[in-house]
């Protein structure tokens, strides 16, 4: 048992390990999800990149994987791989379910915004609706930003009435009243949108006081918005003004260190500035331009070849985490095995000892019936023998008689030895002898077939067994036949040995209970593996027919 109590307790640590290993994938899942926005809120776009796709690769828990994919998506989006950042963000989507409203509504947002950037506005319309569509209610700050990129996605398309009614909408917002950031970008793109649609209208007091928020906010971004929205507005009206203002915009984004935006900037440089400057102008736009491209070249490779890294690390990792779980099993495999085979070892042993006690107690019983049977079988059946005998002989031989009463006097001493007699005399003398015994005046015994070849096949313990089944018939035909005339034959067929008994007595009716002495002999008979028939049906009289094999 205490094997088994082993064998069971290293299945368990086998099994714990499997989730101790699901614990620790987790674990380190989170480990390298903190390190890589740690690198991305420092701007190491590469070093975060690689740390979310870390993530990816150990397949553990589906938000953090879905956080880490729209990450990536954030990374490439920033570096201008748009397309990759779209499928980026697909992807994250099947981690999020529709309870995740929030980052659903963020992924919905930045598709839309890689749309915008591609120019393909009437798509970035679509996302940008499923994003609101995600929000929780009117003053979700999310949800109103998502509304003012919804608005310029319109403008961009020349809706210039649909993005006014949004932008109406907004302004009113006590949410956005109280962001100096959304408040400053909605009042900054009104005024912009209503001038695109109208250039007669007087944009200028609403993009000015847009700007002087965000001056006042330090917010580069929003200063870099204004300035571009200045120098369009005063392109055509005012050269001088919109030139300052592209330069303002140049230097802004050059400390925002926005390639874009620095590359817009130069444009708005070349065609307003004087021709002197427009050629060192063009030179650093196409440097930069092309430095762009070059960069954004580099990351796509660099996020492939990262991808592809992973990739390959994580199908050698699966193809050594097969190996390992094929060989993990198999010892489980084993001791499970080793398990059920000790169980069914101490079945068997509980089984067989139950078994032994059950064949013990059977072997005492078996004992005292065959000791009751030695008791019917030498005593009472010898001593009625030897009282017929002294019954049916006038002048019997005293001497004779007092030896057969001793002989029983010490078989039944030794009776409890299971000492069976060893037939010495010629069987069928001894056959004879005890069937005329039974012999009187009133009955007749008639033998036949008795020959001496008959028995010579037959071993001594059949031979004995033999010897009381017939006392037997003849016992219990003295005592309730009343029976004048019997016949005894025996017969060699094949094999088998056949008795047959008959007597013209009292016969035995159907459902006659057998006494102890026939029941004994139905027993003597199971023993030499033979078979008794009692013919129930005669008027008067009794016939039996016994066989047993030779061997």
């Amino acid at each position: 048992m205490k094997k088994l109590i082993l064998l069971v307790f290293v299945s368990l640590i086998l099994f714990s390990c499997i989730k101790q290993e699901k614990y620790s994938a987790d674990k380190l899942s989170k480990l390298n999800y903190d390190k890589a926005y740690d690198f991305f809120a420092v701007s190491r776009y590469d070093s975060a990149f690689y740390h979310f796709n870390q993530v990816i690769s150990i397949h553990t828990d589906s938000l953090l994987m879905g956080k880490s994919l729209f990450n990536m998506a954030i990374i490439q989006s920033i570096q201008g791989d748009y397309f990759g950042s779209n499928e980026s963000a697909v992807k994250s989507l099947n981690y999020f379910d529709r309870k995740n409203t929030s980052y659903l509504a963020t992924v919905y947002n930045t598709i839309a915004v890689n749309k915008t950037d591609l120019k393909d506005y009437k798509d970035a319309i679509i996302w940008y609706k499923k994003a609101i569509a995600m929000g929780h209610q009117d003053n979700d700050w999310d949800s109103l930003m998502f509304e003012n990129n919804l608005a310029v996605a319109h403008y961009k398309i020349k809706n210039y009435d649909f993005a006014k009614a949004i932008y109406e909408k907004l302004i009113v917002n006590d949410t956005v009243k109280n962001s100096a950031s959304l408040f400053s970008k909605v009042i900054d793109n009104l005024a912009y949108t209503k001038w695109l649609q109208n250039h007669n209208h007087r944009a200028a007091p609403e993009l000015f006081r847009a700007l002087a928020i965000r001056e006042q906010q330090k917010d580069l971004w929003g200063q870099n918005a204004s300035f571009i929205h200045l120098t369009e507005y005063y392109s055509e009206s005012h050269p001088d003004s919109a030139l300052i203002y592209a330069y303002k915009m140049y230097d802004v984004a050059k400390k925002l260190n926005s390639a874009n935006d620095q590359l817009t900037a130069l444009k708005k440089l070349i065609k307003l500035g004087p021709s002197e400057t427009a050629k060192g102008h063009f030179e650093r736009y196409q440097m930069l331009g092309d430095s762009l491209q070059t960069a954004r070249n580099a990351a796509k490779n660099q996020f492939a070849i990262i991808r592809y890294e992973t990739e390959k690390h994580k199908a050698d990792n699966l193809q050594l985490q097969q190996v390992n779980t094929e060989r993990r099993y198999q010892l489980i495999a084993i001791l499970v095995g080793a398990s059920l085979l000790l169980l069914i070892s101490v079945f068997w042993y509980k089984k067989r000892k139950k078994k032994l006690e059950t064949d013990a107690q059977d072997a005492i019983k078996e004992s005292k019936l065959k000791t009751s049977k030695r008791v019917h079988d030498v005593v009472a059946n010898g001593l009625y023998r030897v009282m017929a005998e002294m019954e049916n002989q006038e002048h019997f031989n005293k001497d004779r008689m007092l030896d057969k009463i001793e002989d029983l006097y010490e078989k039944s001493r030794d009776i409890s030895y299971e000492d069976d007699q060893l037939i010495t005399t010629a069987f069928h003398l001894k056959v004879s002898e005890l069937l005329t015994s039974f012999a009187t005046e009133n009955t007749k015994i008639v033998i036949a077939g008795n020959a001496s070849e008959l028995w010579d096949k037959v071993n001594a313990s059949v031979k004995y067994e033999v010897d009381h089944i017939l006392q037997e018939l003849l016992v219990n035909m003295k005592k309730h036949s009343m029976a004048t005339n019997v016949a005894i034959r025996f017969e060699q067929k094949d094999d088998d040995i056949y008795i047959y008994y008959t007597d013209n007595g009292i016969g035995m009716s159907e459902g006659t209970r057998f006494n102890n002495g026939l029941r004994n002999t139905g027993n003597r008979i199971d023993t030499i593996n033979g078979a008794i028939t009692f013919e129930t049906k005669l008027e008067k009289g009794m016939k039996i027919k016994i066989s047993f094999p030779l061997s």
